[in-house]
């Protein structure tokens, strides 16, 4: 039998009396196939329309705990639509051979194919001739906990812990391929551990960035990646599904996530 769906506007009356699978398989329907629209009208559908669907799902989140969200993160994602201007942060990214990584060893990254030009009608045909442009963020990822400001609690001498995630931006690389060979999940699998042997080996800080080159990431953009400490929220978490709430400077807007593992 098939998960019910509820229809937009959604109602608060509505959205607490439905069942959590209900709730998932509602966002996953309102935004199948909008993840190519523009990211104006994304962002404008998250605040208008996603939005009391965000907050039951976040009140519901059945795995609180950070630490006990590392077993669940770790693995491969993919990310089915997302208010993140990063996801696009070059054209022609192809949807479907971009991954976001959780390794075990306590590095994760963003990992994108993309291919300027695929979407023009003569080129479409031979995109798989195309040169490809891949994209690898990696990042370091950690439990911290923060003390938090004065109350009755931390008069009595026991402060509350808040949890947070801490994010640091490692390494940036970057490849031009040739050829029809697809970025599959096991080629980014592969590229992440070859990365992370790399940093474990070196130990070094990020190296500074790379001279702008025509169709890669530019030098500015770099700079901007690599200064940034990026926040991360898993309002709702399981061991399938992912609503992720980023922010990557805090004077910026925050950005939302509908994940899926990949298995």
């Amino acid at each position: 039998m098939d998960t019910a769906v509820l229809s937009t506007p959604f109602e608060p009356a509505a959205l607490a009396a439905a069942d959590t699978a209900t709730l998932k398989a509602t966002l996953l329907k309102h935004v199948e196939g909008r993840e190519a629209e523009s990211m104006a009208k994304k962002v404008r559908f998250a605040n208008e329309t996603l939005m009391p669907l965000f907050h039951e799902l976040a009140k519901r989140n059945p795995i609180p705990d950070l630490h006990q969200q590392i077993p669940l993160l770790q693995g491969l994602w993919v990310s089915l639509w997302s208010t993140n201007p990063f996801q696009d942060i070059l054209p022609g990214r192809v949807h479907d051979e971009s991954y976001q990584i959780f390794d075990d060893s306590g590095y994760y990254a963003n990992l994108a194919r993309y291919k300027p030009g695929r979407k023009t009608p003569i080129l479409n045909r031979i995109s798989r001739w195309l040169l490809s442009y891949d994209l690898l963020i990696m990042q370091s990822y950690r439990v911290q906990t923060l003390a938090q400001g004065k109350s009755e609690d931390a008069i009595h001498g026991t402060p509350p812990m808040q949890q947070y995630w801490e994010i640091q931006n490692v390494c940036i690389q970057q490849a031009l391929r040739i050829g029809s060979r697809s970025f599959s999940p096991e080629a980014a699998q592969i590229w992440l551990r070859k990365a992370i042997a790399q940093q474990q080996s070196a130990d070094s800080a990020l190296p500074p960035p790379e001279a702008p080159q025509k169709g890669r990431l530019k030098a500015k953009q770099y700079q901007q990646i690599a200064k940034a400490r990026p926040q991360l929220d898993n309002l709702y978490i399981d061991s399938e599904f992912r609503l992720v709430k980023t922010q990557r400077e805090k004077s910026q807007r925050p950005s939302y996530t509908v994940a899926i593992r990949k298995t």
